[in-house]
């Protein structure tokens, strides 16, 4: 008997039809049992081509749909903006697993054509929020300006200038302005915290495990970057040089109502919004002392307190030590972040891993410094007489 299993369809129809030919016509000499048996062997290929061929276009037809469906996500993605990619479900429980992984290739499918040119994964829209609402509640880092410039910025601000003359007709010119400008650096750097979470907390899915390390991590930051703020304050000179501002000292040995107005005294013009910053211990004694005297006015000149314990209580303060300060942050501090506000987020699996904990470490980049003299006055405990 032949071998038909490479037989095509069309073979094996053109075969039939030789020995249906020959059937029909008795053809001398034609062995039809062996001609039959042949048939059967026919049908049998021809079926079993049948099936071949009914395999495949099932398989065509789920390819197709699955093409199609893919091709339909991408054109739904391309609709979308990248806001509303970010703020979808998909997008942060795919960010949360490349958080823990390390791997992007799933936000990167979502983001399609979306991506941003340097190549960074964004965050989703509410850890945006939630880094933003960190530095807006963190009362110093609030106030100052930001910017979001590349590399080291030079900020120039005046050192001391000549004033201006009144100048009548025909009298002498005026004299030329003596300038001195200074420069100040705002080099970049990273703050960092840590946590350690347990397992239970890694295995949250989705906003809920963004949030829990999201949330400590950037309110920590903030309080870090106030902190810096305060020591930059601290260190710098009472007189302006050509690399730093001035940041005027007032010495005071008590707490007595004119001691806010002395610091405002050596402000300058610039700094039109000026905000104090004190211990709430301080803040209560600056109040005891009112109620005590039975001052009638406002011992804080109707400004804004901020609170931060960074700095000592008036009572704690040793002899040169700032208690206060008082000044326009908005003017006098500049934080520039040249990767953006998102946060960096490492996961360190192994350094706890005999206690069962997960080292979380967030990093901001940020360069912060004092840009315009006299914007800012701390008020330094004055050693007793």
């Amino acid at each position: 008997m032949n071998d038909f299993t490479n037989f095509s369809l069309e073979q094996i129809e053109a075969r039939m039809a030789e020995i249906k030919t020959m059937v029909a016509e008795n053809t001398e000499g034609a062995d039809f049992e062996a001609l039959s048996a042949e048939v059967d062997a026919l049908e049998e290929r021809k079926a079993a081509l049948i099936e071949e061929q009914r395999v495949e276009d099932i398989q065509n037809v789920i390819e197709e749909r699955n093409t199609t469906e893919i091709d339909i996500k991408l054109e739904e993605t391309k609709m979308k903006t990248l806001q509303e990619v970010r703020s979808s479900a998909e997008y942060i429980n795919a960010y949360a697993e490349y958080i823990k992984s390390e791997k992007d290739a799933e936000c990167r499918s979502l983001l399609s054509e979306l991506a941003p040119e340097d190549g960074q994964v964004p965050v989703p829209t509410f850890v945006e929020d939630e880094i933003k609402t960190a530095w807006e509640k963190e009362g110093i880092v609030a106030l100052v300006k930001k910017s979001y410039l590349k590399g080291i910025v030079r900020v120039g601000f005046e050192k001391s200038a000549t004033g201006g003359e009144t100048h009548a007709e025909g009298a002498k010119e005026p004299s030329e302005e003596e300038l001195v400008l200074g420069v100040v650096e705002l080099k970049p750097a990273s703050i960092k915290k840590w946590i350690t979470i347990s397992d239970e907390v890694y295995d949250l899915k989705g906003e809920a495990f963004l949030r829990y390390i999201y949330d400590e991590i950037t309110y920590q930051i903030a309080k870090k970057a106030a902190a810096d703020i305060i020591a930059l304050i601290d260190n710098a000179p009472a007189t302006a040089t050509t690399s730093a501002v001035g940041v005027p000292v007032v010495e005071a040995d008590q707490i007595a109502l004119d001691t806010v107005a002395q610091a405002i005294a050596k402000l300058s013009d610039d700094a039109a919004n000026p905000t104090i910053v004190m211990n709430k211990s301080t803040f209560a004694s600056f109040r005891a002392v009112q109620y005590a005297n039975g001052y009638a006015v406002d011992p804080f000149e109707g400004l804004s307190v901020v609170y931060n314990n960074t700095l000592p209580a008036f009572a704690d303060a040793e002899a040169g030590e700032t208690w206060m300060i008082v000044g326009d942050f908005g003017v006098g501090v500049q934080a520039n972040f040249p990767a953006g506000e998102d946060i960096t987020i490492k996961f360190d699996d192994l350094s706890l891993a005999e206690k069962d904990l997960i080292k979380i470490v967030g990093r901001q980049y940020v360069a912060i410094g004092l840009v315009a003299d006299k914007a800012i006055v701390k008020v330094a405990k004055a050693a007793e007489s």
